[in-house]
Protein backbone atom coordinates (compact mmCIF):
# COMPACT_ATOMS: atom_id res chain seq x y z
CA UNK A 1 0.00 0.00 0.00
CA UNK A 2 1.24 3.67 -0.80
CA UNK A 3 2.50 5.89 2.03
CA UNK A 4 1.07 8.98 0.59
CA UNK A 5 2.70 11.24 3.22
CA UNK A 6 6.07 9.52 2.46
CA UNK A 7 5.88 9.85 -0.99
CA UNK A 8 3.63 13.02 -1.32
CA UNK A 9 6.32 14.34 -3.87
CA UNK A 10 6.40 11.26 -6.43
CA UNK A 11 2.21 11.66 -6.42
CA UNK A 12 2.71 15.18 -7.88
CA UNK A 13 4.59 13.92 -10.72
CA UNK A 14 1.78 13.62 -13.61
CA UNK A 15 5.29 11.19 -14.70
CA UNK A 16 4.36 9.24 -11.41
CA UNK A 17 1.73 9.76 -9.87
CA UNK A 18 -0.15 7.28 -7.55
CA UNK A 19 -0.09 4.26 -10.74
CA UNK A 20 3.62 5.05 -10.98
CA UNK A 21 4.25 4.69 -7.09
CA UNK A 22 2.51 2.03 -6.72
CA UNK A 23 4.43 -0.06 -9.45
CA UNK A 24 7.63 1.37 -7.52
CA UNK A 25 5.73 -0.27 -4.10
CA UNK A 26 5.49 -3.23 -5.66
CA UNK A 27 8.75 -3.91 -7.25
CA UNK A 28 11.58 -6.11 -6.93
CA UNK A 29 15.50 -4.81 -7.24
CA UNK A 30 18.61 -6.58 -6.68
CA UNK A 31 21.85 -5.29 -5.75
CA UNK A 32 24.83 -6.93 -6.40
CA UNK A 33 27.43 -5.84 -3.81
CA UNK A 34 26.84 -3.16 -1.17
CA UNK A 35 29.56 -1.21 -1.19
CA UNK A 36 30.86 2.00 -2.89
CA UNK A 37 27.73 1.85 -5.65
CA UNK A 38 25.70 -0.23 -3.61
CA UNK A 39 25.60 2.20 -1.01
CA UNK A 40 23.70 5.26 -3.21
CA UNK A 41 21.25 2.78 -5.12
CA UNK A 42 20.12 0.71 -2.05
CA UNK A 43 19.15 4.28 -0.07
CA UNK A 44 17.49 5.86 -2.90
CA UNK A 45 15.60 2.91 -3.76
CA UNK A 46 14.13 3.05 -0.36
CA UNK A 47 13.68 5.86 0.00
CA UNK A 48 11.26 6.22 -3.02
CA UNK A 49 9.18 3.29 -1.73
CA UNK A 50 10.63 -0.07 -3.73
CA UNK A 51 8.82 -2.92 -1.88
CA UNK A 52 11.29 -5.16 -2.45
CA UNK A 53 15.44 -5.26 -2.15
CA UNK A 54 17.51 -7.92 -2.30
CA UNK A 55 21.47 -7.36 -1.33
CA UNK A 56 24.01 -10.15 -2.53
CA UNK A 57 27.55 -9.14 -0.89
CA UNK A 58 29.84 -11.36 1.16
CA UNK A 59 32.31 -8.71 2.45
CA UNK A 60 32.78 -7.29 5.61
CA UNK A 61 32.57 -3.56 6.56
CA UNK A 62 36.52 -1.97 6.80
CA UNK A 63 37.53 1.24 7.77
CA UNK A 64 39.02 2.25 4.40
CA UNK A 65 35.28 1.80 3.16
CA UNK A 66 33.53 4.47 4.78
CA UNK A 67 35.18 7.10 2.37
CA UNK A 68 32.39 6.25 -0.15
CA UNK A 69 30.31 3.52 1.28
CA UNK A 70 27.37 5.30 2.76
CA UNK A 71 25.26 2.35 3.93
CA UNK A 72 27.67 1.78 6.85
CA UNK A 73 28.87 3.78 9.53
CA UNK A 74 31.96 3.78 11.98
CA UNK A 75 30.09 1.29 14.29
CA UNK A 76 29.68 -1.27 12.08
CA UNK A 77 33.79 -2.06 10.87
CA UNK A 78 33.43 -5.85 11.27
CA UNK A 79 30.05 -6.39 10.71
CA UNK A 80 28.73 -8.14 7.43
CA UNK A 81 27.85 -5.31 4.96
CA UNK A 82 24.55 -6.77 3.96
CA UNK A 83 23.62 -6.75 7.90
CA UNK A 84 24.46 -3.25 8.28
CA UNK A 85 22.79 -2.32 5.14
CA UNK A 86 19.87 -3.81 5.81
CA UNK A 87 19.49 -1.96 9.26
CA UNK A 88 20.54 1.50 7.29
CA UNK A 89 17.35 1.01 5.20
CA UNK A 90 15.07 -0.38 7.29
CA UNK A 91 15.93 3.06 9.19
CA UNK A 92 14.92 4.73 5.79
CA UNK A 93 11.69 3.08 5.25
CA UNK A 94 10.70 0.35 7.82
CA UNK A 95 8.13 -1.07 5.43
CA UNK A 96 10.58 -2.11 2.83
CA UNK A 97 11.56 -5.34 2.68
CA UNK A 98 15.05 -6.41 2.52
CA UNK A 99 16.67 -9.45 1.70
CA UNK A 100 20.37 -10.33 2.48
CA UNK A 101 22.77 -12.25 0.97
CA UNK A 102 25.86 -13.08 2.61
CA UNK A 103 27.29 -14.77 0.03
CA UNK A 104 29.34 -14.33 -2.96
CA UNK A 105 27.99 -14.54 -6.55
CA UNK A 106 29.07 -17.44 -8.46
CA UNK A 107 28.41 -19.60 -11.37
CA UNK A 108 26.77 -22.11 -9.03
CA UNK A 109 24.21 -19.43 -6.84
CA UNK A 110 23.67 -17.02 -9.94
CA UNK A 111 20.83 -18.62 -11.70
CA UNK A 112 18.92 -19.23 -7.79
CA UNK A 113 19.60 -15.83 -6.69
CA UNK A 114 18.40 -14.31 -9.55
CA UNK A 115 15.44 -15.78 -10.60
CA UNK A 116 13.14 -15.18 -7.53
CA UNK A 117 11.02 -13.08 -8.87
CA UNK A 118 13.36 -9.53 -9.47
CA UNK A 119 12.14 -7.37 -11.73
CA UNK A 120 15.74 -5.54 -12.22
CA UNK A 121 18.75 -6.39 -11.24
CA UNK A 122 21.76 -3.75 -10.40
CA UNK A 123 25.48 -4.11 -11.06
CA UNK A 124 27.66 -2.85 -7.56
CA UNK A 125 30.65 -5.05 -8.55
CA UNK A 126 34.12 -4.59 -9.08
CA UNK A 127 35.43 -7.33 -11.91
CA UNK A 128 35.01 -8.33 -15.26
CA UNK A 129 34.34 -11.98 -14.61
CA UNK A 130 31.53 -10.99 -12.25
CA UNK A 131 29.91 -8.90 -14.65
CA UNK A 132 29.85 -11.52 -17.33
CA UNK A 133 28.33 -13.77 -15.39
CA UNK A 134 25.63 -11.17 -14.16
CA UNK A 135 25.06 -10.30 -18.28
CA UNK A 136 24.56 -14.11 -19.01
CA UNK A 137 22.14 -14.94 -16.29
CA UNK A 138 20.48 -11.55 -16.77
CA UNK A 139 20.19 -13.25 -20.79
CA UNK A 140 18.92 -16.57 -19.43
CA UNK A 141 16.28 -14.60 -17.13
CA UNK A 142 15.12 -12.36 -19.11
CA UNK A 143 15.86 -9.72 -16.60
CA UNK A 144 17.53 -5.91 -17.66
CA UNK A 145 20.05 -4.65 -15.25
CA UNK A 146 21.96 -1.53 -14.61
CA UNK A 147 25.55 -1.04 -15.23
CA UNK A 148 27.50 1.12 -12.94
CA UNK A 149 31.22 1.40 -12.81
CA UNK A 150 33.61 4.27 -10.86
CA UNK A 151 37.33 4.80 -11.38
CA UNK A 152 39.64 7.53 -9.97
CA UNK A 153 37.14 10.44 -11.36
CA UNK A 154 35.64 8.51 -13.93
CA UNK A 155 32.14 6.98 -14.24
CA UNK A 156 30.35 5.17 -16.74
CA UNK A 157 26.49 3.79 -16.63
CA UNK A 158 24.11 1.99 -18.81
CA UNK A 159 21.14 -0.13 -18.78
CA UNK A 160 21.50 -3.87 -20.61
CA UNK A 161 18.63 -6.28 -21.67
CA UNK A 162 15.70 -3.87 -21.53
CA UNK A 163 12.83 -4.48 -23.60
CA UNK A 164 15.24 -6.65 -25.91
CA UNK A 165 17.77 -4.14 -25.99
CA UNK A 166 21.50 -4.34 -26.51
CA UNK A 167 23.52 -6.48 -23.63
CA UNK A 168 26.92 -6.15 -21.94
CA UNK A 169 28.59 -8.80 -24.30
CA UNK A 170 27.21 -6.65 -27.27
CA UNK A 171 29.26 -3.48 -25.92
CA UNK A 172 32.24 -5.86 -24.50
CA UNK A 173 32.03 -9.02 -26.68
CA UNK A 174 36.11 -10.26 -25.21
CA UNK A 175 37.78 -9.62 -22.52
CA UNK A 176 41.30 -8.38 -22.63
CA UNK A 177 43.83 -10.45 -21.33
CA UNK A 178 43.60 -10.62 -17.44
CA UNK A 179 46.81 -8.64 -16.74
CA UNK A 180 45.91 -6.11 -18.84
CA UNK A 181 43.13 -4.85 -16.29
CA UNK A 182 43.81 -3.03 -13.19
CA UNK A 183 43.12 -4.81 -9.79
CA UNK A 184 40.65 -2.97 -7.56
CA UNK A 185 43.17 -2.25 -5.11
CA UNK A 186 45.77 -0.20 -7.62
CA UNK A 187 43.72 2.64 -8.03
CA UNK A 188 41.78 5.65 -5.91
CA UNK A 189 38.38 7.31 -6.31
CA UNK A 190 36.83 10.68 -5.74
CA UNK A 191 34.49 9.28 -2.81
CA UNK A 192 31.35 11.26 -4.54
CA UNK A 193 31.59 9.89 -7.23
CA UNK A 194 29.88 6.20 -6.30
CA UNK A 195 27.57 8.91 -5.01
CA UNK A 196 27.36 10.20 -8.64
CA UNK A 197 27.39 7.29 -10.59
CA UNK A 198 24.92 5.16 -7.89
CA UNK A 199 22.40 7.96 -8.09
CA UNK A 200 22.45 7.63 -11.86
CA UNK A 201 21.84 3.86 -11.99
CA UNK A 202 19.09 4.22 -9.11
CA UNK A 203 17.25 6.59 -11.66
CA UNK A 204 17.51 4.49 -14.47
CA UNK A 205 15.97 1.77 -11.63
CA UNK A 206 12.91 3.87 -11.55
CA UNK A 207 12.49 4.67 -14.58
CA UNK A 208 12.66 1.36 -15.82
CA UNK A 209 9.96 0.50 -13.41
CA UNK A 210 7.71 3.40 -13.66
CA UNK A 211 7.87 3.40 -17.71
CA UNK A 212 9.68 6.47 -18.20
CA UNK A 213 12.37 6.90 -21.02
CA UNK A 214 14.41 7.10 -22.77
CA UNK A 215 16.67 5.15 -20.82
CA UNK A 216 19.86 4.26 -21.44
CA UNK A 217 19.84 1.59 -22.94
CA UNK A 218 22.03 1.09 -26.12
CA UNK A 219 23.83 4.61 -24.92
CA UNK A 220 26.83 3.88 -22.20
CA UNK A 221 26.72 7.32 -20.44
CA UNK A 222 30.44 7.97 -19.85
CA UNK A 223 30.95 10.76 -16.61
CA UNK A 224 34.48 12.78 -16.35
CA UNK A 225 34.23 14.68 -12.74
CA UNK A 226 37.32 16.39 -12.69
CA UNK A 227 36.12 18.03 -16.21
CA UNK A 228 32.05 17.49 -14.92
CA UNK A 229 31.48 16.47 -18.70
CA UNK A 230 29.10 13.84 -19.38
CA UNK A 231 29.10 12.20 -22.96
CA UNK A 232 27.46 9.60 -24.85
CA UNK A 233 28.67 6.41 -26.92
CA UNK A 234 25.76 5.05 -28.42
CA UNK A 235 25.73 0.83 -29.06
CA UNK A 236 23.72 -1.96 -30.33
CA UNK A 237 23.17 -5.54 -30.36
CA UNK A 238 25.23 -7.53 -32.30
CA UNK A 239 23.16 -9.93 -34.43
CA UNK A 240 26.02 -12.61 -34.67
CA UNK A 241 26.45 -13.10 -31.10
CA UNK A 242 26.01 -15.80 -29.94
CA UNK A 243 23.01 -16.89 -27.87
CA UNK A 244 23.53 -17.45 -23.79
CA UNK A 245 22.29 -21.44 -23.49
CA UNK A 246 23.75 -21.39 -19.97
CA UNK A 247 26.99 -20.33 -17.60
CA UNK A 248 29.96 -22.42 -18.82
CA UNK A 249 31.48 -19.35 -20.68
CA UNK A 250 31.29 -17.54 -17.54
CA UNK A 251 32.11 -20.06 -15.26
CA UNK A 252 35.33 -20.60 -17.13
CA UNK A 253 36.41 -16.73 -16.74
CA UNK A 254 35.00 -16.55 -13.15
CA UNK A 255 37.53 -19.69 -12.82
CA UNK A 256 40.48 -18.93 -14.80
CA UNK A 257 43.43 -17.93 -12.11
CA UNK A 258 45.09 -15.54 -14.08
CA UNK A 259 41.73 -13.71 -13.55
CA UNK A 260 41.87 -11.58 -10.18
CA UNK A 261 38.38 -12.25 -8.31
CA UNK A 262 39.04 -12.17 -4.66
CA UNK A 263 36.50 -12.72 -2.30
CA UNK A 264 34.77 -9.66 -1.55
CA UNK A 265 35.47 -10.22 2.17
CA UNK A 266 38.96 -10.20 1.08
CA UNK A 267 40.14 -6.95 2.87
CA UNK A 268 43.50 -6.25 0.98
CA UNK A 269 41.49 -6.11 -2.58
CA UNK A 270 38.89 -4.42 -1.18
CA UNK A 271 40.69 -1.50 -0.86
CA UNK A 272 38.31 1.02 -2.77
CA UNK A 273 35.67 -1.48 -3.92
CA UNK A 274 35.30 0.87 -7.10
CA UNK A 275 33.73 -1.14 -10.03
CA UNK A 276 36.44 0.62 -11.99
CA UNK A 277 36.80 2.00 -15.40
CA UNK A 278 39.85 0.30 -16.17
CA UNK A 279 37.58 -2.81 -15.68
CA UNK A 280 34.63 -1.43 -16.99
CA UNK A 281 35.63 -0.24 -20.26
CA UNK A 282 37.74 -3.55 -20.85
CA UNK A 283 40.92 -2.22 -22.39
CA UNK A 284 44.53 -2.06 -21.79
CA UNK A 285 46.09 0.92 -20.51
CA UNK A 286 49.26 1.97 -19.74
CA UNK A 287 50.85 4.89 -17.88
CA UNK A 288 54.04 7.21 -18.88
CA UNK A 289 56.40 4.67 -16.66
CA UNK A 290 55.62 1.56 -18.48
CA UNK A 291 55.41 3.11 -21.83
CA UNK A 292 59.19 4.89 -21.16
CA UNK A 293 60.49 1.39 -20.04
CA UNK A 294 58.73 -0.74 -22.48
CA UNK A 295 59.94 2.13 -25.36
CA UNK A 296 63.54 1.76 -24.18
CA UNK A 297 63.10 -2.16 -24.74
CA UNK A 298 62.18 -1.34 -28.74
CA UNK A 299 58.62 -1.37 -28.42
CA UNK A 300 57.70 1.71 -31.14
CA UNK A 301 53.54 2.22 -30.96
CA UNK A 302 51.63 4.06 -32.89
CA UNK A 303 50.71 7.22 -31.58
CA UNK A 304 46.79 8.36 -31.86
CA UNK A 305 45.68 11.38 -30.64
CA UNK A 306 42.18 11.99 -30.16
CA UNK A 307 41.61 15.20 -28.46
CA UNK A 308 40.09 18.61 -30.80
CA UNK A 309 42.43 19.92 -33.14
CA UNK A 310 42.84 23.25 -31.40
CA UNK A 311 43.94 20.93 -28.27
CA UNK A 312 46.69 19.24 -30.58
CA UNK A 313 47.32 22.80 -32.23
CA UNK A 314 48.22 24.32 -29.40
CA UNK A 315 50.50 21.42 -28.20
CA UNK A 316 51.38 17.59 -29.11
CA UNK A 317 53.55 14.62 -28.86
CA UNK A 318 56.09 15.05 -31.64
CA UNK A 319 56.19 11.41 -32.82
CA UNK A 320 51.69 11.45 -33.06
CA UNK A 321 50.69 9.40 -35.82
CA UNK A 322 47.29 10.57 -36.44
CA UNK A 323 45.28 13.00 -34.60
CA UNK A 324 41.30 12.58 -34.82
CA UNK A 325 38.73 13.86 -32.74
CA UNK A 326 37.27 10.67 -30.67
CA UNK A 327 33.90 11.06 -31.96
CA UNK A 328 35.54 10.82 -35.44
CA UNK A 329 38.09 7.99 -34.95
CA UNK A 330 36.16 5.15 -36.79
CA UNK A 331 35.74 7.24 -40.06
CA UNK A 332 39.83 7.35 -39.99
CA UNK A 333 40.36 3.74 -39.51
CA UNK A 334 41.87 3.97 -43.27
CA UNK A 335 44.56 5.84 -41.36
CA UNK A 336 45.39 3.63 -38.70
CA UNK A 337 48.00 0.82 -39.44
CA UNK A 338 46.86 -3.32 -39.57
CA UNK A 339 49.24 -4.48 -37.35
CA UNK A 340 51.10 -3.39 -34.40
CA UNK A 341 50.32 -1.42 -31.43
CA UNK A 342 48.22 1.74 -31.23
CA UNK A 343 48.67 4.08 -28.16
CA UNK A 344 45.40 5.78 -27.41
CA UNK A 345 45.66 9.14 -25.57
CA UNK A 346 43.59 12.32 -25.26
CA UNK A 347 43.77 15.23 -22.45
CA UNK A 348 43.79 13.04 -19.69
CA UNK A 349 42.40 9.47 -20.97
CA UNK A 350 38.82 9.82 -20.62
CA UNK A 351 37.83 10.70 -24.35
CA UNK A 352 40.58 7.95 -25.62
CA UNK A 353 38.91 5.16 -23.32
CA UNK A 354 35.55 6.27 -25.85
CA UNK A 355 37.68 5.99 -28.51
CA UNK A 356 39.20 2.33 -27.97
CA UNK A 357 35.76 1.36 -27.48
CA UNK A 358 34.24 2.55 -30.61
CA UNK A 359 37.57 1.06 -32.70
CA UNK A 360 37.12 -2.18 -30.50
CA UNK A 361 33.18 -1.88 -31.95
CA UNK A 362 34.51 -0.98 -35.02
CA UNK A 363 36.62 -4.75 -35.32
CA UNK A 364 40.03 -3.84 -34.38
CA UNK A 365 41.67 -6.19 -31.98
CA UNK A 366 41.88 -4.76 -28.34
CA UNK A 367 44.83 -6.37 -27.80
CA UNK A 368 45.99 -3.76 -30.05
CA UNK A 369 45.03 -0.83 -28.51
CA UNK A 370 46.36 0.86 -25.02
CA UNK A 371 45.07 3.60 -23.25
CA UNK A 372 47.20 6.35 -22.21
CA UNK A 373 46.90 7.00 -18.42
CA UNK A 374 46.57 10.49 -17.97
CA UNK A 375 47.12 11.14 -21.69
CA UNK A 376 49.07 14.20 -22.61
CA UNK A 377 49.00 16.07 -19.30
CA UNK A 378 51.21 13.26 -18.20
CA UNK A 379 53.32 12.89 -21.12
CA UNK A 380 53.98 16.57 -21.28
CA UNK A 381 55.12 15.69 -17.32
CA UNK A 382 57.34 12.84 -17.54
CA UNK A 383 58.85 13.94 -20.99
CA UNK A 384 58.28 17.83 -21.53
CA UNK A 385 60.78 17.97 -24.98
CA UNK A 386 58.69 15.64 -27.11
CA UNK A 387 55.92 17.89 -26.70
CA UNK A 388 55.75 20.27 -29.58
CA UNK A 389 54.01 23.26 -29.00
Amino acid sequence: MVNVDRHARHLLLPEVGIDGQRRIHQASVLIIGAGGLGSPVAMYLAAAGVGRIGLVDDDKVDLSNLQRQLLHGTEDVGRPKVASAQETLLGIDPDVRVEIHHTRLSPDNALALMDAGWDIVVDGTDNLPTRYLIDDACALLGVPWVYGSVFRFEGQVTVFGHNGGPRYRDLFPVAPPPGAVQGCNEAGVLGVLPGLVGTLQATEVLKTIVGLGPSLSGRLLVIDAMDMAFRHLRFEADPQRPEVTDLRAAAAMMNDPAWCVPRLSDQTAEQSNMAGAAAGTMMQSVDMAQLLERRNSGWNPFILDVRSDEEHAAGHVASCGLQVPHTDVVAELANLPTDGDIVVHCRSGMRSQMAIMMLIQAGVDANRLYNLDGGINAWSAAKPDEIIQ
